[in-house]
Order: C-alpha cells, then structure tokens, then sequence
C-alpha cells in the first residue's frame, strides 16, 4: 500500500492545489494535548507511522486543510493539522493573506453530522418520550400522506424508510428552508415498494428526524443539541451551522478532482440536491454557514467530532458526567440486518440506526474491524471509534474529490491506525 500511494501522490487527477516545498512550513501541531505513545501502549514509530499516513493524503493536493484528533484509551495521541483553512483555492499559489490550519479551526462535517443527529433521536428513546418502532405519523400525522403512514423512526436512521431522496423541485439552494422542505417531503408520495429496502438517505432524513424533535421535545433541534451535548461536553462549537462571529473561524470547502460525469453526476444530484462543486460554493456562503441543516452541516473542530465519539466509547461518560446510559450506546450502534447492497451508494453496507459499520474481514473501517461504528462525511472526512482498539478517530478535510488519486492514501491511513492499535 506504502508504495501505491507514493506512486500515486504525483499524478495529478483535476482539480488540485500547489503543494508547499517543505510541509513543516504548513503544519501545526498541539503539543500540549499529545500525551506520550507508550501511555496508551503505542511506540513514537507508529505514530509517525500514522501522522506520515496523514502526510501523503494530503500531498494527493487534493485538499487544501486536513485535521486529525486521534485518542487511544481516551487519551490524545495525535492533534494535528495541515495546509490552509482559507486563502489556497485549487490550481493557484497560496493567497497573500491566506491561513494556516490549526486543530482548533472548524469546519463542516457534512454527512458526518447524521451520527449526531441520530444520537439526539436515541436520547429520546432513552427518555421514553418515543419508541423507535413508532411510526413517525404517530408524531407528526402529516407526514402520513400519500402511504408514508407506516413508516417508522427506526427505518428513517438505518435508512429503510423508502424517503432516500429530496423532493426533485428541491435543490440544494433549498437547504436551508426548512418549512418549505418539511412540507415537501410530507406531500410527497412513497415511491412503490421501496420501504424496508437499503438506500442511504443523504438529505432527507434530518428534515424528518429534526421534526420530531421539535414535536416531542418542546425544543428546536439546536437547543436540544445544546442542552444534551454541546454544554455539557463544554465544546466552543459543534452546532448546526455556526452563528456569524463563529463563522469567520470555518475553514472553507473546495471542489477538488475530476468532475463527476454522467450517469454518475446524475446519481450525485438525486441524493444531494447538486455537484461537488455546487456543495462546495454553496458551503461556503452565510445562507449555508447559518442554517439547520440535520443531515449535512453540523460544524466543530476534529476534537469536538473525535470528544463525541470518545464519550460512546465511555459508554455515554464524558468528564465524569452521564450523557446518555449504555443502552442507549448500544441501540446505537447494534447492527440493523447484515451487509447488503445500498441502492443509493452503489455498494455493499453494515448499517445501525444511525452509524456506519466495520466489518471483518474488511469494511469500511479498515481490516477486523466488526465492532467499529462511525459516519463519513462527504466521502473524504472519516469520523469513527472502535472498541476493540479503544480509539476514536476524527480525520476532517475541506477538499471535495468525487474522482482523483487520494483513495490509495485514505486507505493507507486506515491501514496504518489499524496496525499500530493492537486489539
């Protein structure tokens, strides 16, 4: 694999950016938060091992910043970021003004927001204000419409619901209307057999989800978050969508790689509401920075993401303070049915009722890796924990490379935490 992605890290694929002569120049590192490997049973060479993993996605010049917090045993290995936040567009030398990625520069988390959202639905479960077998019109009836009114919860998170995709009148310069789109998705008819069956929901879910919350809880979605996790987990960010003084911290989000072509680019319009590089644009406009959107714009830092993951590992303790009871970890992160083929990203997925799941011999976290859970973010972020491993991993980014070279190397960097973290 070493070998395959320095092969690769040349060839140049679209979009990308110019790399520095010395990456030192580009890198900063919180020495403050890194504790010694041997605390947590790792050596400094597998940590360079790993962070040299980090290096090589990064120079694939297919994102502009990348940010990684890496606990093991709760403990902080790896806090480390790379390349511009802001100021280093793809094909173009570094602005004058441009700034450096720090590990404390937020950015949005994209689809690795679900796992969040889902957390927020299992908390009412744990409340015993709904039960995740009931039917989302038992909740709110006007979602009932058009044969959706057997639909339930538990198929809205593990992406059974047969609502996988956005109303089509609805773009993604729609995102951030949420009455309009809840109203949308209410009318909208359930198409022909399709509940029960696998299709990831992109977009569509966190409008549904959001909606209970708000009925059942009495709250908006971000003061519930507020409430049950960001306060109490004393994160500086980690909201929907960032208020306008927070705002000037994000780090911006750039189209990166080949365009997508057709039939592709087809599939990518229908799940998402436009291109990579629409997303791209549109992320980084106040609209998109400011808005709720449950699914898709969650922001925080590669901490905040990786501290959330950690607290499931602690079985729902952060800070000796009880977020959630272990029940509630584990209807999170057990199983819904067994690998199977996902008819919206074309491949084969271990789902939960809200997480993404590892497997063995392979899966999407790497070799042996049957008891991870985590959620991608836009293809490139990868946000997981494993228990056998007792790590919690948040890789941020702000590229968006649909097609290009940096695949080998997310690979690779999976591979290298997987080796150097003895189960």
């Amino acid at each position: 694999m070493k070998s395959l992605v320095v092969a690769n890290r040349y060839l140049r694929l679209g979009n990308t950016i110019q790399l520095p002569k010395s990456l030192a120049t580009v890198t900063t590192v919180n020495r403050e938060e890194e504790v010694e490997p041997a605390s947590v049973g790792m050596t400094q060479e597998g940590v360079d091992v790993i962070w040299t993993a980090v290096e090589d996605i990064y120079k694939t010049a297919t994102h502009p910043a990348i940010s990684l917090c890496f606990r093991r045993q709760g403990k902080i290995i790896i806090s480390r970021s790379i390349g511009y936040a802001n100021g280093h567009k793809p094909n173009q030398k570094p602005d004058t003004h441009a700034r450096l990625m720090q590990p404390e520069t937020p950015i949005c988390y994209f689809s690795g927001s679900k796992a969040v959202t889902a957390f927020l639905i299992h908390l009412l479960n744990e409340d015993k204000l709904i039960d995740l077998d009931d039917a989302v019109s038992a909740h709110l009836p006007e979602f009932s419409q058009h044969g959706k009114q057997d639909i339930t919860i538990h198929q809205v998170l593990s992406h059974r619901s047969g609502m996988s995709t956005m109303p089509s009148s609805l773009g993604i310069d729609a995102l951030a209307n949420n009455d309009e789109i809840w109203q949308q998705l209410c009318a909208k008819p359930l198409p022909n057999s399709e509940t029960g069956k696998l299709a990831y929901h992109a977009i569509s879910s966190g409008y549904i989800l959001e909606n209970i919350i708000k009925q059942v809880s009495g709250m908006s979605i971000q003061q519930f978050l507020d409430l049950r996790v960001r306060k109490p987990m004393k994160m500086k960010y980690f909201s929907y969508g960032l208020d306008e003084t927070k705002a000037t911290d994000l780090a911006d989000n750039y189209a990166t790689g080949i365009n997508a072509m057709y039939p592709i680019s087809y599939f990518i319009k229908r799940a998402l509401g436009g291109s990579f590089s629409r997303i791209a644009q549109v992320s980084n406009t106040p609209v998109f920075q400011q808005a709720v959107i449950p699914s898709a714009n969650l922001m925080g830092t590669a901490e905040e993401m990786g501290r959330f993951y950690q607290m499931l590992l602690n079985n729902g303790v952060w800070e000796g303070k009880q977020i959630c009871q272990p029940i509630t970890v584990r209807r999170l992160t057990r199983e819904n049915g067994s690998f199977e083929f996902d008819r919206t990203l074309m491949i084969p997925m271990r789902y939960s009722a809200g997480m993404m799941l590892g497997a063995s011999p392979v899966g999407l976290w790497g070799i042996n890796s049957a008891q991870a859970f985590g959620h991608i973010g836009l293809i490139n972020k990868l946000l997981w924990a494993d228990p056998e491993r007792d790590i919690s991993v948040s890789l941020v980014n702000t590229g968006l490379p649909f097609l290009a070279n940096h695949v080998p190397s997310l690979i690779n960097f999976m591979t290298s935490i997987n080796k150097h973290c003895s189960r």
